[in-house]
């Protein structure tokens, strides 16, 4: 009974290791040695724990490893994350931040979630993968007026649901000037991009580029919107969280 699990066990570690290093090879990225045995780690993980915290309807090896870890990691073809300063906001079960820290070990990484129980899982995970990262348990809009946090980022990074003017009040305050926003969007947000024009200048953004690629294993196109940081953003945003709903910018 005991090999028949090392078996299944390592026959699942192989297909996760197979598919990370081959959607990174497709994308032209370099992974470090020990990125698949991370990425199984994680995994693992995930199927452990994280139905318990609510973290991600995505399920199955194949899918979690090419809709998560693979479109995560995909934001290296972006910037240049090389011992960059990262914060995720809204980072729920670590995407994109945690896969791109074991993609690039340089980072200095910051996950940002308002739920406890999902920094708490974070926390564990971090730990269990040997992986060094701070946390903060708080709402953005709060959490951006901190004097040792505001505008303290080279890259603020975020997968969150929500609609881009918004993902920008509560993100670009987080980033310093000449520092970059990257909101991860489906391919079809143009009418969301325009829309966000006007918050993105109110906030001290200029929108950069809107990279487009395809996720490794699937037809599935995804789009990281790049705004950088020109000035600093206004001392009055981010605003209180039912105002920014009320009146969006």
């Amino acid at each position: 009974m005991h090999t028949n699990l090392v078996i299944i066990t390592g026959v699942m570690s192989d297909v996760i290791s197979t598919i990370v290093a081959r959607g990174a090879g497709e994308l032209n990225i370099d992974l470090p040695p020990d990125a698949g045995a991370a990425f199984k780690a994680y995994y693992d993980f995930l199927e452990k724990h994280g139905e318990n915290v609510n973290l991600t309807a995505i399920s199955g090896a194949e899918d979690v490893v090419r809709l998560h870890f693979l479109d995560s990691v995909a934001l290296l073809n972006v910037v240049k994350f090389k011992t960059a300063k990262v914060i995720d906001i809204g980072t729920g079960a670590g995407f994109p931040g945690i896969p791109l820290k074991i993609a690039e070990p340089s980072i200095d990484l910051t996950l940002l979630d308002a739920t406890g129980k999902k920094i708490s899982f974070l926390s564990s995970l971090c730990n269990e993968l040997g992986i060094k990262a701070e946390f903060i348990n708080a709402r953005a809009e709060e959490a951006a007026h901190e004097p040792n946090i505001r505008e303290s980022f080279d890259i603020a990074v975020s997968r969150a649901v929500a609609r881009l003017n918004m993902l920008c009040e509560l993100s670009l305050p987080f980033v310093r000037t000449g520092g970059c926003f990257i909101a991860m969007k489906s391919a079809d947000s143009d009418d969301e991009i325009a829309e966000a024009e006007n918050a993105v200048n109110i906030l001290g953004g200029n929108i950069q580029e809107c990279y487009s690629y395809t996720i490794p294993g699937t037809e599935r196109t995804n789009r990281a919107v790049i705004i950088r940081k020109i000035s600093e953003t206004p001392a009055s945003y981010p605003r209180r969280f039912a105002k920014m709903q009320k009146s969006p910018l």
